[in-house]
């Protein structure tokens, strides 16, 4: 939870530094570059379950990193935005997808028009958020009526039997394992991300038809391919999940 001692802002900005930081190498690692061929049709298909058809829709890519969402969306047919908040991530997403808005901005305050997005998606956001009640409400401002918002996350925090057998992944570059767990510690989710937990706050910000869907199997087979087999079990044994909601 966060320190009384320290202002919202303060974290805010060591989350922006951690992940300019590791732009650089971000798409080296199976769980956020995502693979052509049958991850990018697992993808495809777990958010066409939940979002339908694209049919042009205007849809925000939140935390859009080095734009892997962006270009999955765009080649769904969406008109994608993508936002974030670290410098050397968007500059990696335009680089990579030209012809893509990208804009930076913290995912608690987009800045954007009110109703000015059909559909909102995000991977691996929510639990980095700060005051995820605030960044809901304004998702919920940011989307037309009727949208849709679709989030991807997990509990990376609660170890099971898998991860207390095997060890956690070890990161010794530049003392990036001991950053997370600084700024671990000052966000909401700092015990973990529970899909219930997420799907309560959605409902208190107004939105409706919440489903939590923990099918993700194929995106992890297709994972399974570049991943060693003590990761693929990790990863199987996590508490992952998609929330998809809409706007009345």
């Amino acid at each position: 939870m966060i320190s009384p001692r320290q202002t919202n802002r303060d974290i805010r900005d060591e989350i922006r530094e951690y992940w300019s930081d590791r732009a650089a190498t971000f798409d080296n690692d199976p769980g956020h570059k995502i693979a052509n061929g049958a991850e990018m049709a697992a993808w495809a298909a777990l958010f066409r379950r939940h979002l339908g058809e694209a049919q042009g829709r205007r849809l925000l890519d939140l935390a859009s990193g080095t734009g892997e969402i962006a270009r999955l969306c765009m080649q769904m047919g969406f008109e994608v935005t993508g936002l974030d908040w670290a410098q050397p991530m968007l500059d990696r997403a335009r680089a990579k997808l030209p012809g893509v808005t990208f804009l930076q901005a913290d995912a608690e305050r987009t800045m954007l028009p009110s109703s000015s997005m059909d559909v909102i998606v995000t991977r691996h956001l929510v639990w980095t958020l700060v005051d995820p009640a605030a960044a809901f409400a304004e998702w919920y401002r940011v989307l037309a009526p009727g949208g849709q918002v679709l989030v991807v996350d997990g509990d990376f925090v609660t170890k099971g039997w898998v991860a207390r057998l095997f060890g956690q992944r070890q990161i010794t570059d530049h003392g990036v394992t001991a950053r997370h767990h600084r700024i671990l510690r000052q966000v909401y989710f700092a015990n973990g991300a529970r899909a219930d937990q997420v799907a309560a706050l959605l409902a208190q910000a107004g939105f409706t038809d919440i489903c939590i869907d923990r099918r993700l199997g194929r995106i992890h087979r297709a994972q399974a391919r570049q991943l060693g087999w003590r990761k693929v079990l990790l990863r199987q044994s996590e508490h992952r999940y998609a929330i998809s909601a809409r706007r009345p």
